[in-house]
């Protein structure tokens, strides 16, 4: 959904160029690749947790709604807490085989562990 509110342009001045177009500086999300083409890379992580185990779910490509989704459901599928954002899927505790086995029946074909 876009957004127009008048508010957000109060420091704007009136253009008498025909080809002007409004600028809010946001980036527009890029299309969300189907299951198949996400290459996605399923990793443990410990550092800056206080010693706490993480398994770290990198390379999603697609809209931030897209990858809540898809953590809130790795979440519930695992059972455990966790969080999706800034591209990045974080689920709590050490479910590197589990979230694999998931993702390739799921139809991610592209995902694999590191390390």
């Amino acid at each position: 959904m876009k957004k127009n509110d008048w508010k957000d342009r109060l420091g704007i001045m009136y253009s008498t160029n025909p080809d002007f177009k409004y600028d809010t500086g946001e980036v527009e999300e890029e299309a969300t690749l189907p299951k198949a083409e996400q290459p996605l890379r399923i990793s443990l992580d410990k550092r800056n947790r206080g010693g706490k185990m993480v398994t770290l779910i990198t390379g999603f490509r697609g809209t931030s709604e897209d990858l809540a989704a898809l953590g809130k459901w790795l979440k519930v599928k695992c059972g455990v807490g966790g969080s999706a954002k800034e591209g990045e899927i974080i689920i709590q505790g050490d479910f590197r085989t589990k979230i694999l086995e998931i993702l390739r029946k799921e139809g991610y074909t592209k995902s694999r562990t590191i390390g």
